[in-house]
């Protein structure tokens, strides 16, 4: 951890993006905060989103004049891809790939698609990396506010010489450059990304919950009462361990707490569930998994939809929709319908 260099606003500037474009391909969730925060610190933006779209109607009400993908990619000194991962690789073939030439640099916000070849990029063109570590609304949220998100920085290939220097104007512009920068490589990126999500962040969260939950109700226990105990009250501890890691959680809880976490924590994660997590890695690092989900995407999403829509149900989520609606303290979310 010594070795680790955090970038600041001191250490690079916008310098090398002035005078020029940033194309931002897609104005979904994090290309809306990247166009935005970007004109916002000075740069030229163009925006490309699909015309009848509602990301396309919020692009103009932002002020932009949404072009397609293609023609942003002409203009495009540095063209930002924010697209989701699985139409990626299908938008480059068609429009960027065709008017990309030599000298412009490609940025991703997240390395799938780059270290996985689905994308492979001509020569002459960098390909750099900046990685906010939250969702875009947050991203833009915080720059308004004047503070950032932390990001990661990575540089693929760099053919002009002015990949790191771009990239890191690109970071600073967003705001990241306010909050740290990290370094990391695309590799790295990539697949601690997608073994966070899986074994902790998403899958393995959602998972634990959902059969902590059915313990509890199967045991005879009220679901509202195992909704607050297993779901709700998870807010709390997260807060805790992101400002002062797992010690000052375990400072900020009861000893009883304290005490059935040190000794029954183990006993559900144990060595058989850190053995499932590095087939999860492995699955990761070979492209097994990428392959799954490319598989699954030209299929259609058959068994994506099928276990989104029996999870959609799940006795948790059914009481949660209800007790959310009566918390006084709180603006309750729903899933908008389509």
């Amino acid at each position: 951890m010594d070795d680790v260099k955090i970038l600041y606003d001191k250490d690079g500037s916008l310098e090398p993006l002035k005078g020029k474009t940033a194309a931002v391909i897609g104005y979904g969730s994090q290309g809306h905060a990247h166009a935005q925060n970007l004109r916002d610190s000075g740069i030229n933006v163009v925006a490309a989103e699909l015309e009848g779209t509602n990301n396309y109607k919020l692009a103009v009400e932002a002020g932009f004049e949404p072009i397609s993908a293609a023609e942003a990619t002409k203009q495009g000194d540095l063209v930002i891809i924010t697209l989701p991962d699985e139409i990626q690789a299908a938008v480059y073939k068609k429009n960027i790939e065709p008017n990309l030439t030599e000298g412009k640099a490609l940025g991703f916000c997240h390395g799938f698609n780059i270290h996985f070849k689905q994308i492979v990029p001509p020569a002459g063109i960098d390909v750099i990396m900046i990685a906010p570590k939250g969702p875009g609304h947050t991203v833009r949220s915080c720059f308004t506010e004047g503070s950032g998100v932390p990001c990661l920085i990575a540089i693929e290939k760099d053919e002009t010489g002015s990949a790191r220097d771009i990239a890191l104007a690109w970071g600073i512009g967003i705001g990241g450059g306010r909050a740290g920068i990290i370094e990391t490589t695309y590799k790295e990126e990539t697949e601690t990304d997608l073994f966070g999500e899986q074994v902790v962040l998403c899958g393995g969260l959602t998972s634990l919950v959902k059969a902590a939950f059915e313990t509890l109700t199967e045991a005879g226990y009220q679901p509202h009462i195992a909704y607050f105990e297993v779901l709700h009250e998870l807010l709390l501890i997260i807060k805790l361990m992101t400002e002062g890691g797992i010690s000052y959680m375990r400072y900020s809880i009861s000893n009883t707490a304290e005490y059935g976490d040190l000794t029954r924590g183990p006993m559900i994660i144990d060595e058989h569930v850190k053995a499932k997590m590095k087939e999860i890695l492995a699955a990761i690092q070979d492209g097994r998994f990428a392959k799954e989900w490319m598989d699954e995407c030209k299929a259609g999403k058959p068994n994506f939809n099928k276990l989104y829509e029996s999870d959609k149900n799940h006795p948790i989520e059914v009481v949660g929709r209800k007790l959310r609606k009566m918390f006084s303290w709180m603006e309750a979310k729903e899933v908008p319908e389509e």
